[in-house]
């Protein structure tokens, strides 16, 4: 997949492009299904499936006192982006510059000259161009003129939810992890390394990993049932979010304990991926370090259990994460 960073970048005999412009935070099952769209018709008829998408996200830039925490930070998002088997990512810088631009000239300088754009597939709900005055019927109107088609995508819904990145966001900020995995169609996951200062050496012995400080959109404060990539093993794991209030901290913290270890490579820059799979309990304030080891014996057991039943019922594939 090519990542170009600015339009300029694009060569001039790139296309002709089917493509799909959008935030793209998630790469939830709605992108998924309209992107797997656009591949298929770039297949069919000679072109090149492009996803247009911006950096930062357009929200952080005009309303920064209420911009989102991001679900799939860039390096993520171009993850995800690439296994649909797109073509091309434009990561369009979004600044004043972009931001002022009328929806005919995004239309004309982005979609007709920049990408040769022969088709165009977005959701019902699609807005661009200064202050989001374009609309879909506007970039139907485009097309007929400028030379490309337009697809417009009806709201999806999975069990009478629907599927976007706002609601995604909000079922997890509530802790509500399981159900978010539906509409993500694979586990929320944030991706870190350890935290720094904690004395790694080249072998490490200790069951439980602190993830180093993280920006973007956590889990509820509370205890999950998740997955623990560390490197390139991955581990079951059992990870509490929030403040460890019964050491009087008040200190927030990300911290996997791995159920199936054994002492591994780690070093302060080692990868390490959580994926949360399921909500426990509340984060509480134990009466003691022991009480709190006791409730820690009775989650691991809960999450032994979990992923238990999970290889019964799919086998081998309860070990793939998407």
């Amino acid at each position: 997949m090519h990542v170009f960073h600015k339009l300029e970048e694009v060569p001039a005999n790139f296309g002709p492009t089917f493509i799909s412009v959008g935030n793209f935070d998630g790469v939830h099952r709605a992108h998924s299904h309209v992107l797997g769209e656009i591949v298929s018709r770039a297949r069919a008829n000679g072109g090149k499936a492009v996803a247009v998408t911006f950096e930062p996200h357009p929200a952080r830039i005009l309303k920064p006192e209420s911009g989102p925490k991001l679900l799939t930070p860039l390096p993520e998002k171009l993850r995800w982006l690439d296994l649909t088997g797109i073509d091309a990512v434009l990561v369009l810088p979004f600044g004043r510059d972009l931001s002022l631009m009328t929806p005919r000239q995004f239309a004309e300088r982005v979609l007709k000259k920049g990408l040769r754009a022969r088709e165009v597939h977005e959701g019902f709900n699609f807005r661009f161009g200064h202050k989001a005055a374009g609309d879909v019927k506007m970039l139907a109107e485009f097309g007929h003129e400028m030379g490309f088609d337009v697809k417009v995508y009806q709201e999806m819904t999975v069990r009478g939810e629907t599927v976007s990145s706002t609601q995604i966001r909000k079922l997890i900020a509530a802790g509500r992890v399981s159900r978010a995995r539906h509409l993500l169609a694979r586990p929320f996951c944030i991706l870190g390394v350890p935290g720094r200062g904690r004395g790694y050496g080249s072998k490490y012995t200790v069951p439980t990993i602190n993830l180093a400080r993280y920006e973007e959109l956590v889990p509820k404060d509370g205890v999950y049932i998740t997955w623990t990539r560390v490197g390139m093993e991955r581990f079951d794991s059992v990870t509490n979010v929030g403040n460890r209030p019964t050491f009087g901290a008040e200190l927030f913290a990300i911290e996997t304990h791995l159920l199936n270890f054994h002492p591994i490579e780690l070093t302060p820059d080692t990868e390490v991926e959580i994926c949360f799979l399921q909500r426990v309990r509340d984060e509480i304030k134990f009466p003691s370090v022991d009480a709190l080891r006791e409730q820690i014996a009775h989650d691991v057991k809960r999450a032994r259990r979990y992923f238990h039943l999970l290889a019964a019922q799919h086998g081998s594939q309860a070990l793939k994460p998407v």
